[in-house]
């Protein structure tokens, strides 16, 4: 994602958004993603805000890739949303998918196990 698509994600996010449950959670599947430059972490951190803003109470974030889990896990400390959102690296995990869910549903740390 480029930072126009980056900003079309944030607007249509924020549209969704409006009609969202009092709290949530969200599995993002960002495995295709590749390193965001400054400009594009800046869209990506406001839009997680936006998140948290609106409800949401956890997130999973799949990527695949360590050097993006790092930034994503920089990102999310930055933004003070790493409390709610846990970054996961599919690449060095089998079973990324159940410990995004177990982390939406339970709480179980995926960083702890």
């Amino acid at each position: 994602m480029d930072e126009d698509e980056l900003r079309e994600w944030a607007a249509d996010s924020r549209a969704a958004l409006r009609d969202s449950p009092d709290e949530f959670g969200v599995l993002v599947d960002m495995r295709d993603l590749k390193l965001l430059n400054d400009d594009e972490q800046r869209v990506m951190r406001d839009g997680q805000q936006h998140y948290q803003d609106a409800g949401m109470v956890r997130s999973s974030v799949i990527l695949d890739s360590a050097i993006l889990t790092l930034q994503f896990r920089r990102l999310a400390q930055d933004s003070g949303i790493y409390d709610w959102e846990r970054d996961i690296n599919a690449e060095t995990t089998d079973d990324w998918h159940q410990q995004a869910v177990d982390w939406l549903v339970d709480g179980i740390d995926p960083d702890y196990q």
